[in-house]
Parts: C-alpha cells; sequence; structure tokens
C-alpha cells in the first residue's frame, strides 16, 4: 500500500502557503505589544507552523490561538483564523487554479517533477495507493482532479473535515492496517511534512521524504531534510525524477 501526502508531495497549487501563513501569524501576535521582537516571534511561529505541516491546518491555528492567550489577549476561535488564513492564501494563488481549470497550463506545471511517472509506475506494480492532506478535503479533491491524479488514488483522497477530530492521517494508516489492507511494514509512505512521515514510521512502515525546495523542486531544502530525518525518513528526495533508483532501494527484490 501507498500513502501520499498531497500539497508539497504531489501539488505545487499551494506552493508558498507557508509565506501566507506565517506573516499573518506574526502580525496577530506582534499586535499584543508583548515586547518581543519581530525575528523572535517569526522564529516561534515557524517552528510550530513547520512541527505541525501535515496536520490539519486548523491545528495550526489552534497553536495560533494558544499563543494569543499565553500573551494576555483574546484569540478568535481557531475557525475564524483559518478562514482568514484560507482568503489570505486563495488570493495568492487562485490564479493557477484558474489557469488549470481553463486549460491556459499544462497540469504538469503543478506538479513536483516526475510525480505523474512515480504514481503510474507504483500502479503498475499493483499497489493500491491513498492520499490524505491536512487541506480541506473539497479543495484537495478538486485540486487533484485539476492536476489530473484522481485516478491513480484507487484507495481514495482525503482531507480536512469540519469536525476535525474525525479525520488525521494517523487514523487513516490505523483504518488501513485494521481492515487488513496491509501490515505496517508493508505501507510506504510519501510526504513532505514532519507529521506523515513519523506516522508512517510509528506503525513501521517505508517512509520517503518529500524535501522539495519549492516552487522549482530541483535540489533538496536542506531544512526541510534535517526535519524529515529527525523522525525517521528511510529516503530523502528533491522530487520523484529519480524514479527508477528510488523503485530500485523500494522493490530491492523485483
Amino acid at each position: 500500500m501507498g500513502l501520499f501526502d498531497f500539497d508539497g508531495t504531489i501539488s505545487l497549487i499551494r506552493s508558498g502557503w507557508v509565506e501566507v501563513m506565517v506573516p499573518m501569524m506574526v502580525e496577530i501576535l506582534m499586535e499584543l505589544h508583548t515586547g518581543e521582537s519581530e525575528a523572535a516571534l517569526r522564529a516561534l511561529v515557524e517552528d510550530f507552523v513547520a512541527r505541525l505541516t501535515g496536520e490539519q491546518t486548523i491545528y495550526q491555528m489552534i497553536e495560533l490561538a494558544h499563543q494569543v492567550e499565553l500573551r494576555g489577549g483574546q484569540p478568535l476561535e481557531p475557525l475564524a483564523y483559518k478562514r482568514m488564513y484560507h482568503d489570505k492564501l486563495m488570493a495568492t494563488i487562485e490564479y493557477r487554479r484558474q489557469d488549470l481549470r481553463r486549460g491556459a497550463v499544462s497540469p504538469e506545471k503543478y506538479l513536483v517533477p516526475g510525480a505523474r511517472a512515480f504514481l503510474e509506475s507504483l500502479c503498475d506494480r499493483g499497489l493500491k495507493l491513498y492520499c490524505a492532506s491536512g487541506t480541506d478535503e473539497v479543495y484537495t479533491l478538486e485540486e487533484a482532479g485539476l492536476l489530473e491524479v484522481r485516478q491513480y488514488f484507487q484507495g481514495g483522497i482525503y482531507g480536512a473535515q469540519d469536525d476535525y477530530k474525525s479525520f488525521s492521517k494517523e487514523i487513516l494508516i490505523r483504518r488501513m492496517i485494521s481492515g487488513l489492507e496491509c501490515k505496517g511494514d508493508q505501507l510506504l509512505g510519501f510526504g513532505d511534512g514532519y507529521v506523515e512521515i513519523k506516522n508512517v514510521k510509528d506503525v513501521g512502515g517505508t517512509a520517503v521524504g518529500l524535501a522539495t525546495a519549492e516552487p522549482e523542486c530541483h535540489v533538496v531544502d536542506e531544512w526541510k531534510r534535517k526535519r524529515l530525518v529527525s523522525v525517521g525518513a528511510d529516503f530523502i528526495v528533491p522530487n520523484f525524477l529519480c524514479r527508477d533508483e528510488l523503485l530500485g532501494r523500494l522493490f530491492p527484490n523485483s
């Protein structure tokens, strides 16, 4: 079985989301006038945003609300912060979605290099593939359609829910294992976030970390690499152009 993250692992439609989320959070914390420098708050925010990357977006907003409260502020509901962030992000990336809808650009423009051929190779080997994203499911499904990759995920495409406690990548992995679709050590996981790599390793699976230096994704991002290695990533790649070598490592007996 194969489990893929979506944004930053397959899709580049939302590339640059960190540059939207972090400044928004820093601005909210700066408005509390605690005397902390902007640099110190940015370091704090970057750390928890990175740590929670791969979780549903709401968890980053829950942490933001917690940080506001710690500083004596009255936080908004995490869902309100999430909507604020999403509005800012969509204003930044909507042109990409529109270009894809009207066929002005090829889907390959917003795929991590080599992703389609790699997905096809796994399907050809008979692997059942799943996709799980921290982005809202409705948008994940839509963007997977725009990128023309939905057909590869026979196991389904899953994303964040309004009832955020009802879904997580960890829950999906447990369902796959308890349903005897695979044993933990038969699971292959692919992701660019701390969370999904840890979830896969926690059940004894093999994890491939996409340390993509977006948006070009030609070289390994060293900061991402360190984060992914720290939770046990078995392999680190900048993209899927190393398909043959990676497949040879993942399936040495074939």
